[in-house]
């Protein structure tokens, strides 16, 4: 039986209709589902330190007494001054004092003394990195075996005992200064935990893309590759008006300067 132009014709329309809402929608999922999430889990912690902060606050300093209403974020607001005016008292010597003091007796005590080293630990670890001193550069490494490459990135030279043993066991007198660098292999998808490696400079090949695009392209599982120079520089030369090169951008004809990878330090 011969079905009619003008059914095909519906069903043809019909179908197009639905590929363009779910076209949409997951268009506006991408969008909404982010922005959702980063609302609820900051809602979720300052509920949470509403709920153990306020309670410790005397009812007369509380605006919900005054206004009848209580007031979202107040516990947090409280923590924060609160922090700062110890951050404040303990850069003295006497605060110093009380801070080593306090250390000393908990370093007495088993438990709490491992849960405390390791709490301090993580802190001033993410502290640090934020402070600036973070991963120098994007490299990659054969692992785990010769042939197959991984993302990594460099931290720092490797000083200290392990180049000069590693010097000894190749047959050498010392290491050579700046031979070996210290480099973390993050895991995919979540690049918090990862192995730390020593390599020597040699072995390590250095990448043009910056460490967040390089952190990007980890946690997408290879989904999300960052353009190379020439792709930037490109984009640039075609963003110029009147077709005329960025200044920067190279020409034709010029020498152009080496990737990140083909250089060595």
């Amino acid at each position: 039986m011969a079905v009619s132009p003008r059914r095909s014709q519906s069903r043809s329309s019909r179908r197009g209709v639905f590929q363009r809402w779910r076209a949409n929608f997951l268009t506006g999922l991408v969008i909404v589902a982010p922005v959702t999430l980063t609302l609820y889990l900051v809602w979720t912690v300052i509920t949470f330190v509403d709920d153990k902060i306020v309670p410790l606050v005397p009812a007369l300093y509380n605006p919900s007494t005054w206004i009848g209403v209580d007031v979202p974020g107040f516990g947090l607001v409280v923590f924060l001054v609160f922090t700062a005016v110890v951050g404040a008292l303990t850069k003295n010597l006497f605060g110093r004092q009380l801070v080593l003091l306090a250390e000393r007796w908990v370093d007495r005590m088993p438990i709490v003394r491992s849960v405390y080293n390791g709490v301090k630990q993580i802190i001033e670890t993410v502290l640090t990195q934020s402070s600036g001193a973070s991963f120098k550069q994007a490299c990659l490494v054969e692992y785990p075996r010769r042939g197959l490459w991984a993302i990594a990135f460099i931290s720092t030279e490797t000083r200290g005992e392990v180049p000069e043993r590693v010097a000894a066991f190749n047959g050498l007198a010392g290491p050579e200064p700046g031979s070996m660098v210290s480099v973390f292999l993050p895991t995919t998808p979540n690049p918090t935990s990862g192995f730390l490696l020593f390599a020597m400079r040699e072995d390590v090949v250095l990448l043009d893309m910056t460490v967040e695009e390089a952190a990007k392209l980890v946690i997408s599982a290879g989904l999300v590759v960052p353009p190379t120079a020439e792709e930037r520089a490109a984009g640039l030369a075609r963003r110029q008006p009147n077709g005329k090169p960025r200044a920067g951008a190279p020409r034709t004809g010029a020498t152009a300067r080496p990737p990140a990878s083909a250089r060595r330090d």
